[in-house]
């Protein structure tokens, strides 16, 4: 699969999966960037914006296993990743697989739940296996979580740890529609018999994992790559800011970058292609300074003070 063919299925599953979510296509591109960079994405956004028919939607596009967890205060680890149970028949004990061995798994507010089931999920996502009394057990590939969190009812939840979010490829959310897409939300539910939308399969696996090889194709210039670092390096710089990226932070907006562009059918990355995506890939992964919270500074309003900081590098465009 090339970039030209990659970007068309990119497009093809975005508009299946629009047919049923209300939503801006540049929400969906992001989120798209991040299963096609190999990453996870966290949903911050209030009940009933279509956090969880997004997830279940682009699981079902992508031809792919879904699996939801529903994070709760009495959630133990064990119910995330499995268990050892006892078979009598046999007289001995058997690995029985938990909801993290699907492809697409929705954490459904996942701060909830209490922080060490939420560590189990950390090994799961960034070695792709789980370890459970001892023994190591290999997720399917593709792997991606969807996490959800709402960010106006706190009573009752756990804030994720920067280790945890930062595992995240980006982070981003669905807002209120406009009124023509509220609109259309009720035109389309008035269409049909079914509460919930369907939609069809656009992929399989094996596409989907030649759709991730292709980012790993796409070209970066020097410059641009220096651009992406600066940027990174600015944030540990920013008066407002405690924690910066991380270097880890800093190559997820290099593998976002490239995504982007393959989105967008390029087969290299300009500038703009890291301007687009910097805000859901940074944002999140920075620690503001208290008494900048209580200013009221947002995170994402630092990346942009930060983009507006750091020099564009000029690169010509190929025809």
């Amino acid at each position: 699969m090339d970039v030209t063919e990659a970007s068309e299925t990119t497009q093809s599953v975005i508009d299946e999966i629009l047919d049923a979510v209300i939503g801006e296509r540049e929400f969906m591109e992001t989120v798209m960037v991040g299963v096609l960079s190999r990453g996870h994405v966290l949903l911050e956004d209030v009940p009933g914006t279509g956090k969880t028919l997004t997830a279940s939607s682009l699981a079902t596009a992508l031809g792919l296993e879904f699996s939801r967890i529903q994070f709760t205060p009495d959630l133990l680890p064990s119910d995330v990743t499995g268990t050892h149970v006892f078979n009598e028949r046999d007289q001995s004990f058997e690995f029985s697989e938990g909801p993290i061995f699907a492809n697409v798994v929705l954490a459904d507010e996942i701060n909830r739940a209490p922080p060490k089931t939420q560590a189990a999920l950390l090994e799961a996502m960034q070695e792709r296996q789980v370890t459970v009394d001892g023994d190591t057990h290999e997720l399917p590939e593709p792997f991606f979580v969807i996490a959800t969190q709402n960010p106006v009812e706190q009573e009752g939840t756990f804030e994720l740890p920067e280790a945890q979010v930062d595992r995240f490829q980006v982070k981003s959310s669905l807002g209120y529609p406009e009124e023509e897409g509220e609109f259309e939300l009720l035109r389309r539910r008035a269409g049909r018999d079914e509460q919930t939308p369907t939609v069809d399969s656009i992929l399989d696996q094996d596409s989907v994992r030649s759709l991730r090889q292709v980012a790993e194709t796409v070209h970066i210039e020097e410059d641009v790559l220096k651009y992406i670092a600066r940027v990174g390096r600015a944030t540990r710089n920013h008066p407002q800011v405690e924690v910066g990226v991380s270097p880890r932070g800093t190559q997820k907006l290099f593998e976002s970058a490239r995504a982007h562009a393959v989105v967008q059918g390029r087969e290299f990355v300009t500038p703009d292609d890291v301007k687009q995506i910097v805000e859901p890939v940074l944002a999140h992964r920075l620690v503001l300074k208290p008494e900048a919270t209580i200013e009221g500074v947002e995170q994402r309003g630092v990346v942009r003070d930060v983009l507006n900081q750091v020099p564009v590098p000029t690169v010509e465009l190929e025809a």
